[in-house]
């Protein structure tokens, strides 16, 4: 239990730097947010789905798997956020891409999931020698 809560703030960082350097450089806005006075960015997403998403994308990371299977795996998360952000941008006025595109999110959301992964790796290993 410790190990999890230890790891949830390192899963908020990049999400919430990422989200707020993107907002604040005028590339997506956020017209309607929960606490919108207080952060300019989804605070939903950046502080409850994407960690969660990262957490399930780090415990059931196919390890002994060849490589095509962990690329597909690999691919997979980012492009199912990927898509329901683009519907959400197209359908909804809770996402407005202002000069952003859907392959930013899609990159980044891959570059995220890899680097939250490196940290869990390390974070349990970490752990192993205690």
């Amino acid at each position: 239990m410790v190990a999890c809560g230890s790891l949830r703030p390192f899963f908020w960082f990049p999400s919430w730097t990422l989200g707020a350097l993107v907002v604040q450089g005028g590339l997506i806005e956020y017209p309607i947010g929960f606490l919108k006075m207080a952060y300019r960015a989804s605070y939903t997403f950046e502080f409850f789905v994407f960690p969660s998403v990262s957490a399930i994308f780090n415990v059931h990371f196919h390890k002994e798997k060849p490589w095509f299977i962990k690329t597909i795996y690999i691919l997979s998360f980012p492009t199912i956020i990927t898509i329901i952000e683009v519907m959400l941008e197209k359908y909804t006025q809770l996402i407005k891409y202002l000069n952003w595109t859907w392959y930013w999110s899609f990159i980044s959301f891959t570059i995220t999931l890899l680097i939250s992964y490196g940290y869990y790796l390390w974070f349990f290993r970490k752990i192993k020698k205690i």
